[in-house]
């Protein structure tokens, strides 16, 4: 396995990747666009930091790859949608580089507040002047904090201990978990109208794009003072220099700009601005550990792992990923049982999770039931990077729930999968210490390992058709490894479940079908 290493990522940091032999580092140059593409086919997986752009047509030729790796946060420079398409797993690393962009937005609040830059300056001209920088203190004022993640709470947590108020803006947070931080949850335009200091912590979406603007900017008070250590483009950089040139905003710095590198800005020629190119994570410590932290994912993904800080699927934290993995290999089992069970044009897929099963833990499970199902059948690459995108494009209908009730069952999981032509149902758990078993199919009763050979039989429940299906099978040599029946009522209808040692040649399934009292038959390849 091969792995591509741009933008001079710390080579201390690759060593989880080095220290397996089976996985060769070639350290490339910067390369143009049409020289990536080039070369993109012979790897199976890339690590960038910012400047390398990994665009759409990079991605076309990406027959190989399987993981991109971000040596930091943003994934700005990595065309998201056309890696999903792939089925490329794009991974960052999220918490290296905390503490770093943590201080760096420190560093900058407390230089605007001071006037640090623009005094240290003149004084290096020659000039000593101080009724000109004259600033303001940090204890007392209200900051404004937009996006309470992980740096955003760690400016809270700082912000505090220098007796700041912190009031913050974030739609994915909860009132519970900000007062834990000691933080008032307020909306963005009451933030706006509040706060002495604004400090962005929020990634560059379509929601967040220029969220910072002249509307926005105009319910601000007057002198108050923005910092952006984040991404660029959350602050219309036009709007930025109106308010400053007019007063309304007293200072701005910042770390990132819209387009980078930007050394041509008119922001740049303001007195009351300052600006570094974009060092939030510019420290030694920092630079190691979001290699070392890539790299990390980059193994566990070429390895077949679940990895846990993806950008493109849900993350998944190391406590829950060793919680719900049984449950993964489960539901796919039965994805993949569904597909060789399919009549018809898929429709509606639903999974229910009863018993104790998290809301963080079910969308992986519905993700792992859809690869399941789609993989036997589809062409293309599918895996749990892509499989939701796969049933969407195809009108797929995904439902999820959870119920607490737990049917007899510690954990139980169902999945339904409806078709133009019927509907058909399996159900799961876990029994003893991660042993996926098949329990309920269409309501009846068995007790089914997933695995192997299987042959999936509806019949009527009538003497000799059990007999009939293990005798026609043993005619062909094959060994009967074990045999389920399940049925509601006597002379109903009857399942049959039988896993078979082997493959097998498709005459017996031929042959089974033929057996008065057989409905229908199924060869499971699981």
């Amino acid at each position: 396995m091969r792995v591509l290493v741009m933008d001079g990522v710390s080579e201390e940091g690759l060593v989880p990747l080095r220290q397996n032999p089976e996985i060769e580092v070639v350290i490339g140059s910067k390369m143009s666009e049409d020289e990536l593409a080039e070369s993109i086919p012979q790897f199976d997986a890339l690590i960038v930091r910012s400047a390398t752009k990994v665009t759409a047509k990079v991605m076309e030729n990406a027959d190989r790859l399987k993981v991109v790796g971000r040596a930091g946060v943003g994934v700005d420079n990595i065309d998201l949608e056309a890696a999903t398409r792939k089925g490329v797993l794009v991974v960052n690393a999220p918490e290296g580089n905390t503490i770093a962009a943590t201080e760096h937005t420190m560093a900058m609040m407390l230089a605007l507040a001071r006037n640090v830059p623009q005094a240290a300056g003149k004084l290096k001209e020659g000039v000593w002047e101080k009724k000109a920088f004259m600033g303001v203190e940090l204890r007392g004022k209200t900051l404004g904090v937009v996006g309470l993640g992980r740096i955003g709470s760690a400016v809270s947590k700082r912000a505090q201990a220098m007796e700041m108020e912190v009031i913050a803006y974030d739609p994915f947070i909860t009132e519970e978990q900000a007062a834990s931080l000691g933080v008032e949850l307020v909306g963005f335009e009451d933030l706006c109208r509040r706060a002495d200091f604004i400090t962005v912590h929020m990634p560059k979406t379509k929601e967040t794009f220029h969220m910072i603007d002249d509307k926005s900017i105009a319910l601000m008070k007057q002198g108050v003072r923005i910092i952006n250590c984040a991404r660029g483009g959350i602050i219309a950089e036009d709007a930025l220099y109106r308010a400053l040139t007019e007063g309304k905003v007293a200072g701005a710095a910042l770390d990132v700009f819209e387009r980078e590198p930007e050394t041509e800005s008119p922001l740049l020629k303001l007195p009351n601005f300052i600006a570094t190119p974009h060092l939030g994570a510019s420290t030694e410590e920092a630079q190691l550990n979001v290699a070392v932290d890539v790299s990390e994912e980059i193994v566990s993904a070429l390895k077949g792992r679940i990895v846990k800080n993806t950008v493109n699927i849900p993350s998944i934290t190391p406590k829950t990923l060793a919680a719900v993995r049984p449950y993964l290999t489960l539901a796919e089992k039965l994805g993949r049982f569904h597909a060789y069970l399919l009549s018809g044009r898929v429709k509606k897929v639903e999974v229910l999770c009863n018993g104790n099963l998290s809301n963080e833990e079910v969308p992986h499970i519905v993700t792992a039931a859809l690869k399941g199902l789609l993989e036997p059948i589809l062409q293309d690459t599918v895996n749990f990077v892509n499989a939701s995108l796969l049933a969407k494009n195809r009108g797929i209908q995904v439902v999820q729930a959870i119920n607490g009730q737990t049917q007899g069952y510690a954990n139980l999981i169902t999945m339904r999968v409806h078709t133009d032509q019927g509907e058909k149902s399996l159900s799961g758990t876990l029994f003893g210490d991660g042993d996926p078993r098949i329990v309920l199919v269409d309501g009846h009763r068995v007790d089914v390992v997933p695995s192997g050979y299987m042959f999936y039989v509806e019949h009527v429940d009538k003497p000799r058709v059990i007999g009939a299906v293990s005798s026609l099978v043993g005619t062909y040599d094959i060994n009967i490894g074990t045999m389920q029946v399940g049925r509601k009522e006597v002379g109903g209808k009857a399942v049959m479940m039988l896993s078979v040692d082997g493959e097998v040649p498709q005459e017996t399934t031929q042959g089974i079908a033929g057996i008065s009292g057989v409905q229908e038959v199924k060869l499971i390849k699981l």
